[in-house]
């Protein structure tokens, strides 16, 4: 598995400050190069309200939608493309899914920049992987091409909106649920690859949820690169250093099934308690057979749908929340929405496995 795909005391003041920032799309702090979200701290956005410039063809089927990415050869963007597919279907037009199979953020841009050339674009939905990315998104939305970014954002960009999951409610459910599995007590480690904004939230929730039981040790954070052979590796090399370890949170899919190989080998399944992130077939098995004790599964396929939904409103409705939105300066689209979490378990694993 290639490499995929945003410190809190108080987690009310840190989910609060999050989403106003969201909101307004303006925080700055830590994250993809340094466009993650951060609390307490926004900006005010400098670009004027977005023109729409893009002219819908005669025919609505007519009308393209393209989800840009990379790394599509991950099962995680399964979800993607079929939100994408269903999108088109529900709304009658056109929709792509384009990007690298690996994580290779030049080819992403090309690909976007190809995209942007396309006959027909209405809009356009970016995960929002790195700040490189950001003057292509700023080229489209200053063309009059409606952006929105998924999944993870870039908020010091021009896109209009983020949809995707809000990530320090998500590591705080998994660390609840981790609390919970190891009594409330014992020392814990949390897997993630440092520096992706979204994955630095989850590990914010995880603090603040375990930061409330005073015999819960975070001992160790380690770096997965978001590969499982690491993964595995890094949670061998917890495991041999404290042999002792209640639990293992993982904020992303290649922490689980890597902290999985590792509590194996080492002889400690049901004794060494694991959370792990996304609803992969693997990470699902690893459930059924109790390895992996739970998992926080984002609703994925929401977020390009929801996505295209908004630009595809934006396009054939322009709901008139003034009499001249431009000149107003309202964008017309919702500026942030929270996909959220479901927590999977042996109870309910079953309903997610993809035949």
């Amino acid at each position: 598995m290639k490499k995929l795909l945003i410190p809190l005391i108080l987690l009310a003041v840190a989910m609060v400050a999050t989403t106003i920032a969201r909101r307004h799309g303006e925080t700055e702090g830590p994250g993809f190069g340094g466009e993650g979200a951060s609390v307490g701290r926004i900006r005010i956005r400098q670009r004027p309200a977005f023109a729409l410039k893009v002219k819908p063809p005669a025919r609505k089927s007519d009308q393209l939608y393209v989800e840009v990415s990379a790394a599509g050869n991950l099962d995680y963007f399964y979800d993607h493309k079929l939100g994408m597919r269903m999108a088109g279907e529900v709304l009658g037009v056109r929709t792509e899914y384009v990007g690298p199979a690996e994580y290779d953020i030049p080819a992403m841009i090309t690909a976007f920049e190809l995209t942007l050339a396309q006959e027909n674009l209405m809009g356009i939905v970016v995960v929002g992987f790195e700040p490189a990315l950001v003057p292509s998104i700023n080229k489209a939305i200053a063309a009059g091409v409606p952006v929105v970014t998924v999944d993870a954002d870039l908020p010091r960009s021009d896109r209009l909106a983020f949809v995707g999951t809000g990530n320090v409610k998500a590591g705080y459910t998994g660390g609840m649920k981790l609390a919970d599995l190891i009594g409330r007590k014992g020392k814990v480690a949390l897997m993630t690859k440092p520096g992706q904004s979204n994955l630095d939230e989850r590990i914010s929730g995880y603090k603040a949820a375990l930061s409330q039981y005073a015999d819960i040790t975070l001992v160790q954070i380690v770096d997965t690169q978001c590969n499982t052979v690491v993964a595995a590796q890094v949670a061998a090399a917890v495991l041999q250093q404290y042999p002792d370890l209640a639990g293992l949170g993982c904020v992303e899919a290649a922490g689980g099934t890597g902290a999985a190989t590792a509590v194996r080998e080492a002889g400690l399944v049901g004794k060494a308690k694991i959370v792990s992130m996304d609803r992969g077939n693997e990470v699902l098995q690893l459930i059924k057979d109790g390895v992996i004790s739970a998992t926080v599964a984002q609703q994925t396929a929401l977020m390009p749908f929801h996505a295209v939904r908004m630009m595809h409103d934006l396009v054939n409705l322009n709901i008139p929340i003034s009499s001249d939105n431009a000149a107003a300066g309202v964008d017309g689209v919702p500026s942030y929405v929270d996909t959220g979490v479901i927590l999977i378990d042996k109870s309910n694993c079953e309903y997610f496995i993809r035949k």
